[in-house]
């Protein structure tokens, strides 16, 4: 911390500005509160005398600030700063903030309270306080479970170190939000100037040679190994470590269902798919690379295969039943750690390394084939059928039209994120993403990404299930504001396909199956999805027919790279 000379009106607004530009914020995403006027004008004296400052985004709903957020961070991997109202605020971005922490992005996500009720002195907070906004505990006892760490700030003198603080808690592994509670009078408190050191980004750990070094070995002996990984690309150069690592050992590599990012390429010959089940029995070593929880149910054991996690956080502090089996831990960097393990791929046994690959050409061929076969019947059928699209039909387009522009896919689907996975076939990093966390943060989290990716065109896809939890409005608000434009493809089944294949599944022959009467379930009410973004002079299409679908499509990206959201609602047919 060092003194400096406050400048004349200064207060916790300034503060609170000065420390999250020192954190290296590029952004503000506030969904505004009336705590917040100090933070306003902070800006708007910085933005009237040419000071620096964090760019303020004004957005409308909670989860679409939060959600941007977690988009921007997901790209960038820096954490910024999101200004929530009060306790209701937080509650209503609470699901987002908790995709956040799922997903691991850092952030610093502050709101307020009153801790005066206008009995103190100074400026009266107002008495919506004492009636309606405050919480017992303070709305930091709120955000406790679904944050990595919450607090108060507790005077405008610690404020900018706490920001300091909650950054660099935030950005550090497992990366996630933090929150801090800054009371309104904190805000409207004369400061003194005393500024917030820059952050400095995180030193690396590495697992030692002597960690390194039996792993490798375990790695020789092994006719069978596979890697499991759900998170590897996330990490900074994860994607490209683990493609390296594998490559020089000649290993599989699974992705499941699970998986929350692109992590490996999906054209990749020792690309396994995303079905461990095969490996369960067969395996004798699997690798868990940023793996939270391979194995369902959890007591689901490897027969015979030994367990080594790669993972510089494994026993990840929110996740509340986690069952790895590890025989063996390398908790260093993941990306420096693959690094390590490639350099020592020697003295392998050759024959042991052919056995085991071509099995595994054996196997990409087999996926390659059923890929290029499913996709032949859906095109079968879409010549024989008068309405509704084969939701492979729409993957397998949306990757043809892709093809070569560098896009990046975020998806928002729940019983078609497989066919998305395997029909999109992505196969650089960063180049897709799966919203973490309750649905309803799909266009905010693609708005994110846009907004950290620049000229990369973006993709939502989502279900007209997940498409009705969005904050649409404020979303396509956001949208249009800042000039991020999106693709949006729905996937629009008219019905909560997930809720009703559960209902299905536990009582097959109940009184539900006997009657027809599926509640919880139908959407055939809603109107069709692309007529919310007319009003906002988007393009819009929607698609009933096979025959429809590539041409809507194409000039949905046409207006795309022209500036405008374009949203696609696709009847499909299952």
């Amino acid at each position: 911390m060092t003194d400096t000379t406050t400048a004349p009106g200064a207060d916790g607004g300034d503060a609170l500005v000065t420390a999250f530009n020192a954190v290296g914020a590029d952004y503000l995403f506030c969904s505004s509160g009336s705590e917040w006027a100090p933070v306003w004008e902070s800006l708007a004296r910085r933005h009237r005398d040419g000071l620096p400052c964090p760019r303020y985004l004004d957005l409308t709903h909670e989860t679409v600030a939060v959600g941007m957020a977690t988009g921007y961070g997901l790209v960038s991997r820096r954490p910024q700063g999101v200004l929530l109202h009060a306790a209701p605020g937080l509650l209503q971005g609470s699901m987002a903030v908790h995709g956040a922490l799922l997903a691991g992005v850092p952030m610093v996500v502050s709101s307020s309270e009153s801790t005066t009720y206008g009995d103190g002195p100074g400026q009266d907070p107002g008495g919506q306080w004492y009636r309606n906004l405050s919480i017992v505990g303070g709305p930091h006892g709120v955000a406790t479970p679904f944050t990595k760490w919450s607090t108060e700030a507790a005077s405008v003198h610690t404020l900018p170190t706490m920001v300091t603080r909650a950054a660099e808690l935030a950005w550090r592994a497992p990366a996630g939000p933090a929150y801090l509670n800054v009371p309104l009078e904190i805000l409207l408190e004369d400061w003194d100037g005393r500024e917030a050191k820059p952050l400095v980004p995180p030193g690396s750990t590495h697992s030692s040679p002597e960690e390194v070094d039996p792993v490798a070995q375990l790695l020789r002996e092994a006719r069978n190994p596979v890697v499991v990984t759900e998170t590897a690309g996330r990490e900074a150069g994860g994607f490209e470590a683990l493609v390296a690592f594998a490559e020089a050992w000649n290993i599989p590599v699974v992705e499941p269902d699970s998986a929350v990012c692109g992590n490996f390429p999906r054209t990749h010959p020792l690309h396994a798919g995303s079905d461990i089940g095969p490996w369960m029995d067969e395996a004798d070593l699997i690798l868990l690379v940023n793996c939270r929880a391979p194995f369902y149910p959890p007591s689901r054991r490897p027969s015979k295969a030994q367990v080594v996690v790669i993972d510089e956080v494994p026993q990840r502090p929110h996740v509340v039943y986690q069952v790895l089996f590890a025989d063996a831990y390398l908790e260093g960097n993941v990306a420096n750690t693959l690094r390590q393990l490639a350099k020592r791929a020697k003295d392998l046994d050759e024959a042991a390394v052919a056995v085991r690959r071509t099995a595994q050409d054996e196997r990409h061929a087999a996926e390659r084939a059923a890929v290029a076969d499913a996709e032949t019947r859906a095109g079968a059928g879409a010549r024989q059928r008068t309405e509704g699209v084969d939701p492979v039909l729409v993957a397998a387009t949306l990757r043809e039209l892709l093809d070569g522009a560098d896009a990046i896919v975020v998806d928002e689907t729940i019983t078609h994120s497989r066919v998305v996975k395997r029909h999109l076939r992505t196969a650089e990093p960063d180049s897709y993403f799966y919203v973490q966390g309750g649905l309803g943060q799909g266009i905010a989290v693609a708005l994110g990404v846009k907004l950290a990716s620049g000229e990369r065109p973006v993709v939502l896809t989502i279900g007209d299930g997940a498409f009705t939890y969005n904050p649409v409005v404020p979303s396509y608000d956001a949208s249009k504001t800042y000039e991020l434009p999106l693709l949006i493809v729905v996937f629009n089944n008219r019905v909560y396909k997930s809720m009703n294949l559960n209902h299905r599944r536990f009582y097959p022959d109940g009184a539900a199956a006997e009657t027809g009467e599926w509640l919880g379930t139908d959407l055939h009410r809603l109107p069709r999805l692309a007529r919310f973004a007319e009003p906002f002079g988007m393009h819009t299409e929607t698609v009933d027919t096979s025959q429809a679908l590539g041409p809507a499509l194409e000039r949905a990206l046409k207006a795309v790279a022209e500036g405008t959201t374009a949203v696609v609602d696709v009847l499909v047919t299952r």
